[in-house]
Order: structure tokens, then C-alpha cells, then sequence
């Protein structure tokens, strides 16, 4: 991927960016995932499954483990639906997403520990009208905590409560570890199919302008964007909850739902693509692939988790050749 800049512009796929406030490290075109390789090929599928389990996707499963030991009501405290527990789990969950998008919002854009080093949009978050207060970590913040904790805790609270209740069996470690296994991975595939329907509804016209548009303000994510949305929306957003009322898992499994379905976007939309490491390396962080979304609006819906977008037309894997192919005549990008 090309990348050229001069004092007052930015072009990055393709893409013109204004008030580029220094250079960033040129960045590679989104890679289709090895496991939908057709003809089929082992050996890329098996590699690409363990860049999804790493170092992230254990990440989250390590943390929900911890919280569901430590950080967790009782099973049978949680049998009646009561607000004591219930205000427990929001302050929780308030804290954890407060602690990976917060640590990663101070050490990318409030102490700039790795400068703009791999950045995607060599901008930096500034004032605007469109956000309350007039600032974009504020603004963000407050849609994320007031009401998508809100939301991500009401689903959670009612699927323990659900199982809690006995009205569906909780499955244990003990007697079906492979199969708690596959829904822990499950819990990826399930969550981006998801996130690729409710997020093409929210495009629909009257819905974008009316719920939508609140998280595409973000032309340029930072970490708190990720579930800065509109409560309409979280209400949506959260629902992939319901299939653990049909399908039985273990408490783990409901609590590693939540996890990625807030956490990960934090770090998707950190806005670097890689977080620094120093003489240890590197760890994946802002995708590519949805930033491409903010900035155009009418590609990459989904994930490549899930590449229904390839399916659909609108892959767009950011190299100059699909920047030319998704160009139109006034397109808003």
C-alpha cells in the first residue's frame, strides 16, 4: 500500500486526510482470512485461526475467566432478579471497559507513548460541534458508559438470571470441555455475523440519520468509540445475548460475549494499527478493515471474521486498486 505526504495532505489508499500531523508507517492491505481459502488450504486456515485466538482472543477468554471466578455474583444470588446484584455487574463491567479503553485512550493519544507510529489516520482527535461537550473523548465516553454498559449489563443480568432460575441448564467444564471450547470460539464467529445484520439495518436511511450517524460522528475513532452509539441502537447491538437462552453454555461463555462485543471494538477503533511493545514487538490493535467503514460508510459492514462482505459486494480491503473500484462521483468517504 502507497503512502504520500506532504505538509497539508495525507493520501493513504487512496483516501485524502487533511491536517496530517506527521508521518505514519505505511499500512498493508487487509488479507482475505486463510480459514475461506478456496480451494481449501490447511495450513493458512490454521494459522489465521490462531491470529484470532492471539494474543486478543485469549485475552478475553483469560478475562472473563478471572471475572466469573473473582468478579461475579453467585449463581443463586442471581436466581431473583434483584438490583443489588444487577448494579454490581454494571459497575463491573463499567470498570473493565473503562480499564481497556481508557489505559489504551492515555497511552495512544494522552501521553502519545509511540507517537503517531503506525497510526491509520495521521490526524489527531480535536473540538467539535458535533459531540457533547464539544470533545470527542468526553462525548464518547459518556455514550459508552451511561448507556452501553447499561445495555450490555440489562442482557447480561437477564441471561444469568435466565439460567440461574433453572430455566435452562448450565453446561460444566467438567462434563463437556470440548464442546465449551467450540462455543468459546464460537463466541467470535457468532458475534461478527451478528454485528454484520444489525449493522446493514442501521444503515437503512431513517435509521442511520436517526440512531446510526451518532457513531459515524467518529470519522476518526479513538479507543472510547468503539461502543459509542445511540441507546436505540445498544439495544440492538446487544441482542446476540439471546442465543445463549437457546443454546446452553457455561457462565463463562455469557460473560466472554460481553467482553468481545465491547471490548474488542476499543481496540479495533484505537486507531493504530499495531500498539508497540518496545524491544518485545508488537500486538495487533485497530483494524484496518473497519476504519475503511468510518471513513467510506458503504463498505466493510461486517468483519473479516465473518467476510459477508465479500459475499455482498462491499469488501473493501483498502488497496489503492479497491479504493479506485468503490470511487464514485460526490461518495462521502
Amino acid at each position: 500500500m502507497s503512502q504520500e505526504l506532504s505538509s497539508d495532505t495525507v493520501t493513504v489508499t487512496g483516501m485524502q486526510r487533511t491536517e496530517a500531523s506527521g508521518p505514519a508507517d505505511p499500512l498493508e492491505p487487509v488479507s482475505f482470512p486463510g480459514l475461506y481459502h478456496w480451494p481449501p488450504q490447511p495450513l493458512a486456515a490454521l494459522q489465521w485461526l490462531g491470529s484470532v485466538l492471539f494474543p486478543w482472543g485469549l485475552i478475553y477468554i483469560g478475562l472473563a475467566v478471572l471475572t466469573w471466578i473473582f468478579l461475579t455474583p453467585a449463581m443463586d444470588r442471581m436466581a431473583d432478579l434483584s438490583i443489588d446484584w444487577i448494579f454490581l455487574l454494571w459497575l463491573r463491567n463499567a470498570c473493565i471497559l473503562a480499564m481497556v479503553a481508557g489505559g489504551l485512550h492515555w497511552w495512544l493519544y494522552v501521553k502519545r507513548g509511540q507517537g503517531d507510529r503506525y497510526k491509520i489516520d495521521s490526524r489527531w482527535p480535536r473540538p467539535g460541534r458535533q459531540y457533547l461537550g464539544g470533545r470527542q473523548t468526553l462525548d464518547n465516553m459518556f455514550w459508552s458508559l451511561i448507556s452501553g454498559v447499561t445495555f450490555w449489563t440489562f442482557y447480561e443480568s437477564l441471561t444469568f438470571w435466565y439460567y440461574a432460575s433453572g430455566r435452562i441448564d448450565i453446561v460444566t467444564w467438567a462434563e463437556s470441555p470440548v464442546y465449551l471450547m467450540v462455543m468459546c470460539l464460537a463466541v467470535f464467529f457468532w458475534s461478527t455475523t451478528h454485528f454484520y445484520f444489525i449493522h446493514r439495518l442501521m444503515h437503512l436511511p431513517s435509521l442511520f440519520r436517526h440512531t446510526h450517524a451518532l457513531h459515524h460522528r467518529n470519522l476518526n475513532p479513538i479507543p472510547w468509540s468503539g461502543i459509542s452509539m445511540h441507546p436505540y441502537e445498544h439495544a440492538v447491538y446487544f441482542t446476540l445475548y439471546l442465543l445463549w437462552w437457546v443454546v446452553p453454555v457455561h457462565p463463562v461463555i455469557i460473560i466472554l460475549t460481553g467482553f468481545f462485543q465491547t471490548l474488542s471494538p476499543a481496540v479495533s477503533h484505537s486507531g493504530f494499527r499495531w500498539i508497540s511493545l518496545g524491544r518485545w514487538g508488537k500486538m495487533p490493535a485497530g483494524d484496518l478493515f473497519h476504519h475503511l467503514h468510518h471513513r467510506q460508510f458503504d463498505v466493510n459492514y461486517g468483519n473479516i471474521t465473518t467476510p459477508i462482505d465479500y459475499l455482498a459486494g462491499t469488501w473493501h480491503d483498502g488497496s489503492p486498486a479497491a479504493h479506485a473500484r468503490f470511487a464514485k462521483p460526490g461518495r462521502r468517504r
